[in-house]
C-alpha cells in the first residue's frame, strides 16, 4: 500500500495491502540493488547513532524529578515536564519523518541530533537562569530546552525509515528490533552514567576544573553529558553515515501538517490500525512508565537504588528480546500474529504486577531459604517483569515492521512518522491518566492498562487467521 500522501492510490483490496512480511517481500524484490555500499555496516552505524543518542536522553532521566524541585515548585511541573517531551515529540515526527523522504535520512538525522545538543546544554542552564532571575525564568528554560529536545526526538522515524531503506523486507523485523534494542540499552547505561555525574564528590571534582561560566551542579553536569552524547552521534553520523538511495524519492508537493498526515494516516486501510494501536499501546503501557516505581515502594518498601536494579533487568531483557528473540521468531511467524500475541503476554503481564504484593498472603509467608532480600513476591515480579519485556518487543517490533510493509520505499519516513507520533500522543495522554487511577486504586493503571490492550490482540488476530 503507497502512503495516501504520496499521491498514488491504496490498493482495491485492505486486506492485500496489509500483507505478511514474506508477501511483502515479494512485492518490493528483495532483490534490489542495495541501498547503500555497505549495508550491514550502515546499519551498525545507525544503530550506534540511536544509542549514544539515547544514552544521552537516559542520563537526565534520573536528575528530571529532583532539578524540578530545587525551584521550589510543585510537583505537578514533572508531570508537565514530561508531557511536554512527548506532547513536541507528537507534532515533530510526522514532519521529521516526511522531511526525511524529501531531503534525505542523513540530513535530518544530524541536523536533529545536533539541536538536541543544544536543548540539553540550554536545559542544564535552568539553574543559573532560576539564581539570577527567579524560578519562573528557570522553569521556562526547562520547558524550552525539553520541548525542543522532544521535537528532536522525533528523529527516531528518520532512524526506522533508513533501516527500512536498506534492509530487505523479509529481514526488517530483525533490523528494526536492533534499533528497539538500542533503545533498551540507551535506557540501561543512561540512567547509571547520570546517577554518577550527580554525586557529590564528582560535582566538587567537576566545579573545581572547569570555568566559572560553566555551572558544576548535580542537575548541570548529567544535561551536559546528554549534550555531550548527542554531539558525538552528530560526529560519527557526519564521518560514518551513508545516506542511502531510494528508488523513488518522495514527491515534493504542497506542505502537509501533522494534522493532515494523521487524517489520511486514519483513512488508509492499511495504516489506520496500527496508528490506532501504537496509540493504545502507549496509554496501556504509561500505568508501567509512571506508577511502577511508587508501586514498587509502597508495596514492596524499595528505594530509589532497588527499583533502578528492577528497571536495569528490564532494559537487559528488552536488549535481548528486541534485538535476539523477536528477529527470530518473525522469521517463522508473521508479524500481525506477533502482535496479537505480545498484547496477550504485555496484559497478562500488567495484571500480574498489583498481584505480585500479595504473594506471600497467598503462599502463606513461604521462606526460600536464601539471602534475606531474596522472596517469593520479588521472584513473582521479576517473573512479570519477564513477561513484560517479551510482550513490549513482541508489540512494538512487529508493529513497526508492519508499517515498513505498508507504505512504499518512497514514503518510510512519513509512515514511520505517523505511527510514532501516535505513540508520543499515546505518552502524552497515559501518564497523567495513570497517575490519577493510582490515586483512587493501587492496581488501577496496571488493569486498565491490561483491558486496553485487549482489542489490539483481537484485531490483529482476527487479520491474522
Amino acid at each position: 500500500m503507497t502512503h495516501p500522501e504520496a499521491g498514488a492510490a491504496p490498493t482495491a483490496d485492505p486486506d492485500a495491502a496489509a500483507v505478511s512480511d514474506a508477501d511483502a517481500a515479494d512485492g518490493d524484490g528483495a532483490d534490489r540493488p542495495p541501498a547503500v555500499a555497505n549495508p550491514r555496516r550502515a546499519l551498525a552505524v545507525v544503530i550506534g547513532v540511536v544509542f549514544i543518542d539515547l544514552v544521552g536522553f537516559g542520563i537526565v532521566i534520573p536528575i528530571l524529578p529532583f532539578y524540578v524541585r530545587s525551584f521550589g515548585v510543585s510537583d505537578a511541573f514533572i508531570g508537565l515536564l514530561a508531557a511536554s517531551y512527548s506532547l513536541a515529540q507528537f507534532v515533530a515526527a510526522p514532519t521529521l519523518g516526511r522531511l526525511s523522504d524529501r531531503i534525505g535520512r542523513r540530513p535530518v538525522l544530524l541536523a536533529s541530533l545536533a539541536a538536541a545538543g543544544v536543548a540539553w546544554v540550554t536545559f542544564g542552564y535552568a539553574g543559573s537562569a532560576g539564581a539570577r532571575f527567579g524560578p519562573v525564568a528557570a522553569l521556562a528554560v526547562l520547558f524550552a530546552s525539553r520541548t525542543l529536545a522532544g521535537a528532536m526526538g522525533g528523529n527516531i522515524a528518520a532512524a526506522q525509515a533508513y533501516v527500512a531503506d536498506i534492509t530487505p523486507r523479509d529481514r526488517r523485523a530483525g533490523a528494526l528490533g536492533l534499533v528497539g534494542a538500542s533503545f533498551a540499552l540507551g535506557f540501561v547505561f543512561g540512567p547509571a552514567i547520570g546517577g554518577l555525574l550527580a554525586a557529590d564528590a564528582v560535582v566538587a571534582r567537576a566545579d573545581a576544573l572547569l570555568p566559572a561560566f560553566v555551572p558544576a551542579t548535580p542537575y548541570s553536569l548529567p544535561s551536559f553529558a546528554a549534550a555531550g552524547m548527542s554531539f558525538l552521534a552528530v560526529a560519527v553520523g557526519f564521518l560514518f553515515l551513508e545516506e542511502p538511495t531510494r528508488t523513488r524519492p518522495a514527491a515534493a508537493g504542497g506542505r502537509t501538517t501533522a494534522i493532515g498526515q494523521f487524517r489520511d494516516a486514519l483513512a488508509s486501510a492499511s495504516l489506520r490500525p496500527l496508528t490506532v494501536a501504537y496509540f493504545v499501546v502507549a496509554v496501556a503501557f504509561a500505568g508501567v512508565q509512571v506508577m511502577f516505581i511508587p508501586y514498587v515502594a509502597d508495596a514492596f518498601g524499595y528505594d530509589a537504588t532497588a527499583a533502578a536494579f528492577l528497571l536495569t533487568y528490564v532494559g537487559v531483557l528488552g536488549a535481548v528480546n528486541q534485538g535476539v528473540v523477536v528477529g527470530r521468531l518473525s522469521r517463522v511467524v508473521p508479524s500481525r500474529t506477533l502482535v496479537a500475541a505480545g498484547s496477550v503476554v504485555l496484559a497478562g503481564a500488567l495484571a500480574a504486577i498489583p498481584a505480585t504484593g500479595l504473594v506471600d498472603r497467598v503462599a502463606g509467608g513461604v521462606a526460600l531459604g536464601g539471602p534475606g532480600w531474596l522472596t517469593l513476591p520479588l521472584l513473582a515480579l521479576l517473573a512479570a517483569l519477564a513477561a513484560l519485556s517479551l510482550g513490549n518487543a513482541l508489540v512494538n517490533v512487529s508493529l513497526a515492521t508492519l508499517v515498513s510493509a505498508s507504505a512504499d520505499d518512497a514514503d518510510q519516513g512519513a509512515a514511520f512518522g505517523v505511527t510514532q507520533g501516535a505513540s508520543s500522543l499515546g505518552r502524552t495522554v497515559g501518564p497523567p491518566l495513570m497517575a490519577v487511577l493510582y490515586t483512587v486504586a493501587v492496581a488501577s493503571p496496571f488493569l486498565i492498562g491490561a483491558l486496553l490492550l485487549a482489542p489490539v490482540a483481537l484485531a490483529f488476530g482476527r487479520r491474522a487467521g
